[in-house]
């Protein structure tokens, strides 16, 4: 008897589910996430395969097809020189993608590094790193990667690398933010009583604790990038091969017909619309289940 009474709480223990099982619980219960999930995939499919999906070529076009409007043929129609729009609305995923994953990738390389050093070590380091965040934060975005991009080239490398140098001070104070108050945990305090060094200290034990905020930071940014990205497509500033079709640059050539083909403007600017939507709602979806306090 003494026995059971004494496994009992053990076997109600294991029974619990776990934080993460309830957070995915969360988040598939809420149906605007799922709905943000679906289109994410959406354009996360059209990216990688759009060689099969798309009906036609997206640079070749056959001028007697030329502004045909949607029909059983041409679904989004055509543009002045007969290309297909939905082809090139596809494709264009591509150049969306690629240069949102790109800007991801570096900017939480540097700003996660920055971050943790400034809000570890403080004083004089965090002053300096903190500084030159402020200054480049105090610059409207759009207009530096304007700047950097007009003066680098419009290749997609440089704007990847403009769109980078103007948003890693948002992920650095992000950073910062959360370090300060975990450094001061106990945990933290017990690693250094064992010897553990400063390193180790913020890979093993800080980093890990960074994650959910910084998923969906990154999860709700990647469509301010794809905006900014269509920005600079739409004001000439693009991907610098011509041919390369890019959501953008499909609303900039079709400004002169906007009025006689209205869905040459349309559906390049539906696509956007739905893949900052569905980014958008993915990420209050993760900050809502991943977010204990919330609940």
């Amino acid at each position: 008897m003494a026995d059971t009474t004494l496994r009992q709480p053990v076997v109600e223990l294991h029974q619990q589910p776990r934080e993460w099982q309830r957070a995915l619980r969360r988040l598939v219960g809420n149906p605007l996430t799922i709905f943000g999930l679906l289109l994410v995939l959406l354009m996360l499919a059209c990216a990688i395969f759009a060689p099969l999906i798309a009906p036609y070529d997206p640079i070749l076009g056959n001028l007697r097809d030329h502004l045909q409007p949607p029909s059983a043929v041409h679904a989004f129609g055509t543009d002045n020189f007969g290309r297909d729009i939905l082809s090139r609305t596809i494709y264009g995923s591509q150049i969306s993608l690629k240069i949102a994953l790109g800007v991801q990738v570096i900017t939480l390389a540097v700003g996660l590094m920055l971050g943790l050093i400034a809000g570890y070590y403080g004083g004089v380091i965090d002053a300096v790193i903190m500084r030159i965040a402020d200054i480049v934060m105090s610059f409207p975005l759009l207009i530096i990667a304007i700047a950097l991009v007009g003066v680098l080239g419009s290749t997609d490398g440089n704007i990847i690398a403009a769109l980078a140098l103007v948003s890693w001070p948002y992920v650095t104070r992000l950073t910062r933010s959360q370090v300060l108050t975990i450094k001061e945990q106990d945990y933290i305090m017990a690693a250094h009583s064992l010897g553990a060094t400063d390193w180790i200290i913020m890979l093993r034990h800080i980093l890990p604790n960074l994650l959910t905020p910084i998923v969906v930071y990154v999860t709700l940014s990647i469509g301010s990038v794809i905006l900014s990205e269509a920005s600079l497509s739409f004001l000439g500033l693009g991907s610098g091969d011509a041919s390369v079709p890019s959501w953008g640059k499909m609303l900039n050539e079709s400004r002169a017909l906007i009025r006689s083909a209205w869905w040459l403007p349309f559906f390049p600017g539906i696509a956007i619309l739905l893949t900052v939507l569905g980014f958008n709602l993915l990420g209050d979806g993760l900050r809502d289940a991943l977010d204990v306090r919330s609940q």
